[in-house]
Formats: C-alpha cells, structure tokens, sequence
C-alpha cells in the first residue's frame, strides 16, 4: 500500500508541472495594456546607475502615462521614481551626477525640473523644483557638460520678438479665446500625422542655471531642429560646453527637399554656421568626448527620405569630413562614442535584426592596432559587429567597459540590457537582461518564437519572410493565416515588438501570421530599397 501511494505521489509530482506550464493563455488585449512602454535609458557618470521611461496604461481612464525609474547598472530591484499622476519623463543626469533634469507637467504645462541626486545609495534627496516657466513649454532638455547651462526645445511663433515669451503667451491665448477653430496656413508642412504646426517654428533655448537668463540659439523662421519621428536628437554640446551643434532646414521650400544641414553656434548666442557640406540630410551631430570631431549621419540625395543613412565624421580643426561607413551597406541608426574617440558605436537594420556595430575613427580597427599615417587610417574604417538582436538607445559608460541599450523581441517588448567589453571594444559575454518590467504579465501570457524562411523573388533576388504560429499551434491541423503588409513602404518586418501591429496579437486567435520584407525593405542593403522606386505595384 504504501508503495502504491508513493509511486502516485510521484506520478502527481511529474504531472502538477506540466499542468502549471499550460495554464498560461494567449496574448490578449488587456494583456497588451498591463504591459510598461519601457526607453530613454542613460547611464549615470560614474556608470552605477541608469534612468528609464516606463508608461503606464489606464484603460478605465484612457490615459497613458510615463514615469521615471532607476536600477543599478550592475543588476538589481528598479524603483519608480515617482506616483505624480501628471507623470514625468527624459530624465537626464548633471555631469557631476548630483542633479538630474527632467519634464514633467505637474503645474499645468511641460517644463524642465531638476532634482538632487545622492550617487551613493540611488536615491533622490529633497523635493523636485521647477527651472523653467516658458509659456510655449519645453522639451528635450540636456545639460552642457560644465554643468552651468541647460538646453531644451520649445516651439515658438517666428514673428515675435526674440525671446518675447509675452508676445507668445498672448497669441496661443487669442487662438484659445477664438470662436473660429479653422486653421490658415500659407505655407507647406503645416502637419505630420494628425499634429498641425499652427504655425509656429521649433527652436532650441538655453538656460543658464546660476542666473535663470532663458535665450533663443535658433531665432528665425525654420525649425531648429526640424520635425522628427523619433530617435536621436538633433542637437548637441560641445565637451568644452562653449558651442552648440544642430540640424535646420534652410532651404526656401523645404517641403520638396530634405537638405538638412549641421549649423553650430556659441552657446551663450551669436550667428549660426553651417559646417555640413552635403546636398542631401545631415542630422543628428555628436561631439565626440575629446572634441576634435563632430559626428552626424548623412544622406547623399536630396529628396528622398530613404537614402541611406551613412556616418560621417568632421576634424574640428580643419572641417574635412570623412564618410566612415561608404562600404557599409546599410542604413546607420543610433550613434554613440566610446569615452576614448577613437570609435564609435551604432545601431543598423540587417535581416529583420538591429544589432550594433563599432567603427573605427582614426587608426584603423582598434584590434589591429594603429595604422602608420592618417591617410592610410581613414581610408578603410572595418565595422564590426558587437551584438546581434533588435538593440537601439545605446549608452555607454564613461569607462568605455559597458554599452547599456534596450532591446526588444517579438515574444518580448523593450528592457534595458547591459553588455561588458573587452579593452579592444568587442562583447565581453552576452547581453544581461537590467529590468524586468514585464514579467509578471508574460507569467502568465504564452507568445511564440519567430520564425524565417527565405525564397527567390522576382530577377532573382533573395527575399525573407517570417512566420509567427499561434501558441497551441498544432502542426497536423490546418491553420488560416493572417499575410501583413508592412507600411513606409521603406520599412521592415523583423524579430521586434510593436504596440501598433502586433504580430502576438494576431496570431493569438488561432492564425498562423506571415511576413514578407519585399523590394523597398530596409536592412537589405540600398539597392533593394530603391529597386521599388517609381515601380510600387511591380
């Protein structure tokens, strides 16, 4: 008797977990809205901390909001900073890592805040105290290296004076006071999506934190920076905190044309140069830690959005640009310097995958050595990869031992990861998952793996699909299938996870989801992309 009771016993024992591990369910749509939108990691300057974005969905009250969260860089239990229901966000550290900055509209309208920093234990001391109060609000802030000066983004109307907050504040408020809510406009781009400009012209402020004077760096009517749909942004300060890097667009009709260019000017005010030399897009300039080069990505062809995005670098000394990444056939995405300058680091769509890859600067691959002239160093820059998946937002460290970035998936969205570095610049390792936002969600949420397949096109050309099965996918039966047709038409399907077209989601209700990257999908080189050109239905 007792021998047939312990044999059920472990029969039960072999069977309960096999129980547990079915009870978890296919995605669904309240699941997706329990999920944290997490981004915007950037690490502390002593390197043992990172700042995130999580946004909260509220169903009941149709609401999404962002709040601040920080986690040790070496791994451990991340905290939210704050419950404030206005929710805060772009959360930045001071350069001695005793303040942080970030935006908040707890008083009615987005402003820059700042908040003391204790770097020992991770925790914030007193209470958050509001730095700016300009009428047309602010965003994208950063801070200027000494610490002294902060810069932010604010849209402001060209035909008032020069730092006239009061000649702003009075329109926005005789357009909120108007009964007649149709818009005038008189020029082109007057609207992405569904935001109108209303006539008003992004331009990058500073303020200096000793003083509180608030001044525009970008007066005039363009938009300094133009409008973007995301990413990196398109200004930047020089390590010596005395000059300021940013796109404009300066053309007289700059709807038909993309030839953004790279202008710097003095911190404190005074005329904007242009440096950029490109009739195509410049953007999104960088200094590098030592100063003596200014990075940005550069599209040779006026017009066409979808050229590809190469890497450049200017001598400061001397203003000879140098293309870093010619050979490279793929589009050049997030950029990052090592703390050394002689490399850098960047994210780049390849095969339905973002990896990231490092290139040299000057000296040839760092593995190799330096090579014996300038000359010789900048004519071949080796890329290499440094990891494989779908990685973008990179930071790193100011030891140049750690690159902290997020990383998606489509069973999984974004976490912040950290992956260690030898002393040539290569993995050190795999990439160690940071935050653990999700978890408890996908506890009980069943996704399935991503799976390729590729075929032969049309002339020949190899092209990838993807397949993504439902969780209780039985191979024996027959499934319908949900074929998605991916938008741009310049964009790409890929191992990724979207809160837009879901690829879980679809497949959740008993299809098995198809994915084809045809001619004009990124990350196959420029040539497949453009072979779509003037020939969208062939």
């Amino acid at each position: 008797m007792l021998r047939r009771i312990l044999a059920t016993s472990l029969v039960l024992a072999l069977i309960v977990p096999v129980v547990f591990a079915q009870v978890k369910h296919p995605i669904k749509f309240e699941d997706m809205m329990k999920l944290k939108r997490v981004g915007d990691p950037t690490v502390s300057p002593d390197g043992k901390w990172v700042l995130f974005n999580a946004v909260d969905v509220d169903l009941d009250a149709n609401t999404r909001k962002p709040h601040i969260w920080i986690v040790p860089a070496a791994g451990g239990d991340a905290r939210k900073l704050t419950d404030d229901k206005a929710g805060e966000q772009h959360a930045r550290f001071s350069p001695d890592g005793k303040r942080i900055l970030f935006h908040t509209t707890k008083d009615g309208t987005q402003q820059v805040w700042l908040w003391d920093f204790d770097a020992a234990n991770g925790k914030f001391t007193g209470e958050p105290r509001k730095l700016t109060n300009i009428s047309t609000e602010a965003d994208g802030a950063m801070w200027s290296p000494d610490g002294k000066n902060i810069l932010f983004v604010s849209e402001v109307y060209p035909d008032c004076t020069v730092n006239d907050d009061a000649c702003n504040a009075a329109k926005d408020e005789t357009a909120g006071k108007s009964k007649v809510k149709a818009k005038i406009f008189t020029r082109l781009l007057y609207r992405h999506w569904n935001a109108y400009s209303n006539n008003k012209r992004s331009h990058i402020f500073v303020v200096n934190l000793e003083t509180g004077k608030t001044s525009d760096l970008t007066p005039g009517d363009y938009a300094s920076p133009p409008f973007s749909l995301g990413g990196q942004d398109d200004y930047a300060i020089s390590p010596d905190a005395k000059e300021v890097a940013f796109t404009s667009n300066r053309e007289e009709i700059e709807a038909a044309s993309t030839n953004n260019d790279i202008f710097i000017v003095p911190i404190m005010g005074g005329i904007a140069k242009q440096v950029s030399t490109n009739k195509g897009s410049d953007s999104t300039p960088l200094y590098s830690p030592d100063g003596k080069w200014l990075a940005w990505r550069m599209q040779l062809r006026n017009g066409y959005e979808s050229d590809r995005f190469r890497l450049v670098v200017m001598d400061r000394a001397t203003g000879a640009i140098t293309n870093l990444t010619e050979r490279f056939d793929q589009w050049v995405g997030t950029i990052a310097w090592a703390p050394d300058s002689k490399s850098i680091y960047f994210s780049s769509e390849n095969k339905g995958e973002s990896p990231i890859y490092r290139v040299s600067v000057v000296g040839g691959d760092v593995k190799q050595g330096p090579s014996k002239t300038a000359a010789a160093a900048l004519a071949t820059h080796p890329v290499k990869e440094i990891v494989r998946g779908h990685d973008d937002e990179l930071n790193i460290t100011a030891d140049g031992r750690t690159i902290i970035f997020t990383k998606m998936s489509v069973e999984h969205p974004n976490e912040v990861y950290r992956l260690a570095l030898k002393a040539d610049g290569t993995a050190n390792g795999k990439p160690e998952q940071l935050t653990h936002m999700n978890d408890a969600v996908f506890a009980n949420v069943a996704t399935s793996p991503l799976e390729t397949f590729w075929f032969t096109g049309a002339e020949q050309a190899k092209v990838q699909g993807f397949i993504i099965k439902p969780p209780d996918f039985d191979a024996q039966k027959k499934w319908p299938v949900k074929f998605l047709i991916h938008g741009g038409p310049q964009g790409a399907w890929g191992d990724s996870w979207s809160f837009r077209w879901n690829a879980q989601m679809f497949a959740s209700n008993g299809y098995v989801v198809v994915q084809i990257n045809p001619r004009g999908s990124t990350g196959y080189g420029q040539k497949f992309i453009d072979e779509i050109n003037g020939n969208w239905g062939g």
